[in-house]
């Protein structure tokens, strides 16, 4: 349980195992319950576009994903990181915003194994080429 009192769901953690070791799922996209009480899976895909994955993130709600990402590293050939994404574009709530922020550190606290954390509010800080640079320097 959170300081905001939300807690997270045994599905979230399940999901996240089946992306994280059976390697088909390829992102995971988190959200709270209607009742603000639990982060619930609110969706996961093998699809392995990231394009397709970013407009699956609304442009005035908070989520939290997780995303399989590959990529080509020079003399190191391809390697996959699993990034944390907290999204909160400026169209959200602020109330949206402030549960979710509260709330974050539960989440990200039970999924071990993540290389990265993005905070994005704008699909700039979410894109590709955003995220492949951090990839690249490995931060």
């Amino acid at each position: 349980m959170t300081a905001s009192g939300v807690k997270v769901t045994d599905e979230c953690l399940t999901t996240f195992q089946n992306l994280k070791l059976g390697k088909k799922l390829k992102y995971i996209i988190f959200n709270l319950n209607k009742d603000l009480t639990e982060i619930v899976v609110e969706k996961s895909s093998e699809e392995s576009d990231y394009e397709k994955f970013i407009q699956e993130l609304p442009t005035d709600g908070c989520r939290w994903a997780v995303y399989d990402f590959s990529f080509e590293k020079e003399g190191e050939g391809r390697r996959n990181k699993l990034y944390f994404i907290s999204w909160a574009p400026d169209n959200a709530k602020v109330k949206s915003k402030m549960v979710f922020a509260s709330s974050r550190d539960a989440l990200r606290r039970k999924l071990d194994g993540i290389a990265l954390e993005i905070q994005g509010t704008d699909l700039d800080e979410v894109s590709y080429e955003t995220v492949l640079a951090k990839a690249m320097l490995g931060r």
